[in-house]
């Protein structure tokens, strides 16, 4: 969606440019994975020098005498911080950039040593890797992940990461609760794509749409005549091309299938009655197709 939003020219220009494009977006989803991650290990280490400068204070409070490591001895915390391989792909990826953008991991440091999250597991004298864990678990769902400040620091640092960065967190959030003690080194390192199927399908659905562009914005023209063509050079009108490649280049897949992720996809990058008129269109479309036989779904169930 975002090639073909940024695309402004014709189906002769130079596709090769497009194609590198979406494959270094892509890549750069990993990229910003791996860099969250690497905060986790920064927050790791702000926690031991956070203790280490409270212990060699002179004169000490209350608070600092009533010192608690258990951030410091986070089982799950330690397990991301001494994974080897997950340290090397980082630094082999020049992300270990967090120690000099320290004042971000210092945000969020002092947003979990002032949250009842942090208070309540402090206070908690049991200890396991199972509280550990749920602990990293709501401090990332509710300090890190909605953090203004990191979705503005990675704006900065590289424009491509940043509408990527909620689907990053959720692929976290989902390797964390799979993580035990138990788990292999490769577990916090998941593979971009399912299979090689998933990478062919993204090259192709950009491929398609690409090079049928002004046929599929000429049907749909037809179908939204009393429509603001603003609205169609928007990216409803990009959702719309996608979604008729699919409907017209992708057998295997359901029609149901293909309008329910682009309605998703409007709701989420398109203004509030995007997926109203999307919808609207593409089930026109759907209904003429199948009353004529045409483009017709193969394999079991499909329709």
């Amino acid at each position: 969606m975002q090639s073909m939003y940024a695309f402004k020219g014709t189906e002769s220009d130079d596709l090769i440019k497009e194609q590198k494009f979406l494959l270094h977006s892509l890549d750069s989803m990993y990229d910003l994975y791996l860099s969250v991650v690497a905060l986790l290990i920064e927050l790791h280490k702000k926690s031991k020098d956070h203790n280490e400068k409270i212990k060699n204070k002179i004169v000490k409070s209350e608070a600092d005498k009533n010192l608690s490591h258990k951030l410091q001895d986070n089982q799950l915390l330690h397990l991301i911080s001494s994974n080897t391989i997950l340290q090397e792909a980082i630094s082999s990826s020049k992300l270990n950039f967090w120690h000099l953008d320290f004042e971000y991991v210092d945000i969020i440091f002092k947003d979990i040593l002032k949250s009842d999250l942090y208070k309540f597991y402090t206070d908690e004298k049991e200890t396991s890797f199972k509280k550990d864990k749920h602990f990293i678990i709501d401090v990332f769902t509710e300090i890190i992940a909605p953090n203004e400040k990191l979705y503005e620091f990675f704006e900065d640092k590289k424009l491509t990461w940043i509408d990527d960065l909620p689907v990053v967190n959720t692929a976290i959030l989902r390797i964390l609760r799979k993580l035990k003690l138990t788990s292999p080194e490769t577990a916090l390192l998941p593979e971009l794509y399912k299979d090689e199927d998933d990478l062919e399908f993204a090259k192709e659905l950009l491929q398609k749409t690409f090079l049928n562009n002004s046929k599929f914005a000429e049907e749909i023209s037809k179908k939204t005549t009393n429509w603001d063509s603003e609205r169609l050079a928007s990216i409803d009108g990009v959702l719309l091309r996608m979604a008729l490649c699919e409907f017209q280049k992708f057998s295997s897949i359901p029609y149901k299938v293909t309008i329910n992720e682009y309605l998703e996809i409007a709701k989420e990058y398109s203004t509030p009655k995007s997926s109203l008129f999307i919808n609207g269109i593409l089930d026109k479309i759907v209904k003429e197709y199948q009353a004529e036989n045409l483009y017709l779904k193969t394999g079991r169930g499909l329709m």
